[in-house]
């Protein structure tokens, strides 16, 4: 018999699959399709910056792909711990992104922007870890 707590926990994982999965599929496809603000706020140091924006947003699309298909529990791992990895990789990109802004004379996007942006990247790679069942915490089940 499966606890309510436990279905109302398999509820959310799988909305939170979907949502990650369209955010990321969205965002995949916005790199593909317009790679221009994102070779924008490439950090300068990083090499070949056309082709890790095409990069990035394949491995957005197929980390999507791997989160919302049914068939392998490995797989959806597979693409919760790759996202988080990639999420993480980013991250300076955001970072430099939050400096080029707030250096601008108009304070670009400003801190309202930025200041979440910045809290939620964490949140994203332990979503994208929680999600995919790489790991539980902390909502792991108390042991009586």
């Amino acid at each position: 018999m499966i606890r309510p707590a436990a279905k109302r926990t398999a509820a959310i994982r799988t909305a939170a699959i979907v949502l990650l999965a369209v955010f990321y599929g969205v965002a995949g496809y916005f790199h593909l399709a317009t790679p221009p603000p994102f070779l924008t706020i490439t950090p300068v140091w990083v090499p070949w910056p056309e082709a890790v924006v095409l990069w990035t947003g394949i491995a957005e699309l197929l980390g999507a792909a791997g989160l919302i298909q049914p068939w392998s529990k490995k797989l959806r791992r597979a693409a919760g711990i790759g996202l988080a990895l990639y999420a993480l990789c980013v991250w300076p990109a955001n970072m430099n992104h939050f400096a080029m802004d707030m250096a601008r004379e108009d304070g670009g996007a400003g801190l309202a922007y930025h200041i979440p942006r910045m809290i939620a990247q964490p949140l994203i790679i332990w979503l994208s870890l929680w999600a995919s069942g790489a790991t539980d915490w902390p909502f792991r089940p108390r042991k009586v």
